[in-house]
């Protein structure tokens, strides 16, 4: 059973920086790509930013040039560094995994950015 285990959200200001964490385990099988969701209140979940097993990196327009992404292959386990950060970042923000053929999404972590 894949489960993964999400940390690092909370409150912040504007303008400061946060670094998410999501760490997968019980797979037998290699990770494809993984990623970064996110639901602001009262709004549908959205694409923030994913990463593939090779390396190359993709961002919603929101984020980009503020988020960047990473992962530790060794460790299962991939980063999201938060720089910048507006209000309108404020959501629940989720972990998702490929391993091929099925999706995994983690069990959300809130980040909050005040004005």
């Amino acid at each position: 059973q894949v489960q993964l285990v999400e940390s690092g959200g909370g409150l912040v200001q504007a303008g400061g920086s946060l670094r998410l964490s999501c760490a997968a385990s019980g797979s037998r099988f290699s990770i494809n790509a993984m990623g970064w969701y996110r639901q602001p209140p009262g709004k549908q979940r959205e694409f923030v930013a994913r990463i593939d097993s090779g390396g190359d990196s993709y961002y919603s327009d929101s984020v980009k040039g503020r988020f960047t992404i990473s992962r530790d292959n060794a460790k299962n386990t991939v980063y999201l560094q938060m720089n910048s950060l507006k209000p309108e970042d404020t959501a629940v923000y989720y972990c998702n995994v490929q391993i091929i053929p099925q999706n995994y999404w983690g069990q959300g972590t809130q980040v909050t950015v005040s004005s």
